[in-house]
């Protein structure tokens, strides 16, 4: 099968009742949830996805950066694309594009992984599991989520404790649970999200009070999540596309 864009994976998904906000729009959260989905999806069919855990190895999702177009409905069914786009010293990359059935470009994504040896948290290089067809070492990519850097004025803050519905396979938040947080945070202030991105800086666990605090720039806003003052993730909403 030939995937456009050089993409090397595809699933078609049907946007259900579950994934869309008041307004019948698919949520940023429900669009995670997909993009972690076909990323496990691609790397369990070439070998180094799940079955990492015999060797106590593990992906860690470290930043991904959202350019959102137009949100698809309840209802819709829409193609989603997903394919390596080479290694960075640590890092290795993860791009995703969301069509619907006539073609047009509804998202466009780009993400950071780092793989850790799940006993230490030690880094390792991504190479040493990735097909080199896949995600070639030699190849950076233009496009690279950047560092979030805090601007702007606190206009809210809440804590949070993080909860049992917050947790992956590894007992610590999932990734998709900090969209959530964000989402909820900005409902009633940010109508129209044309770019989402979010750093991941260290982990939560259940129990955890998280610290969230809103910042408002001219253009954006930043979400600042902390647990007793340490960094946990950052996160930019803009209102305009890039």
């Amino acid at each position: 099968m030939k995937y456009p864009e050089s993409f090397q994976f595809q699933k078609n998904f049907e946007i259900n009742s579950f994934f869309v906000n008041p307004k019948g729009s698919l949520r940023i959260k429900g669009l995670a949830d997909l993009l972690q989905e076909i990323a496990w999806k691609h790397a369990d069919s070439q070998d180094f996805g799940r079955n990492l855990s015999k060797a106590n190895q593990m992906w860690v999702l470290a930043r991904l950066e959202l350019k959102l177009f137009q949100m698809p409905k309840w209802g819709q069914k829409v193609e989603l694309f997903t394919g390596g786009r080479g290694v960075d010293k640590i890092f290795a990359f993860r791009e995703f594009l969301m069509r619907d059935l006539d073609g047009n470009v509804l998202v466009r994504g780009m993400s950071s992984w780092l793989l850790l040896d799940s006993n230490s948290k030690k880094m390792l290089r991504p190479e040493m599991v990735l097909p080199v067809e896949l995600f070639d070492p030699a190849l950076k990519p233009e496009w690279q989520p950047g560092k979030i850097i805090k601007k702007g004025e606190l206009i809210k803050e809440e804590t949070i404790k993080v909860k049992a519905s917050d947790l992956d396979l590894y007992n610590h938040v999932n990734n998709t649970s900090y969209v959530r947080w964000v989402e909820d945070l900005i409902y009633d202030r940010v109508p129209h999200v044309k770019l989402f991105s979010i750093n991941y800086l260290s982990e939560c666990l259940l129990g955890d009070e998280v610290t969230l605090q809103l910042f408002k720039d001219e253009n954006a806003f930043f979400v600042m999540g902390s647990v007793e003052g340490k960094a946990s993730f950052s996160v930019e909403v803009s209102l305009e596309s890039l």
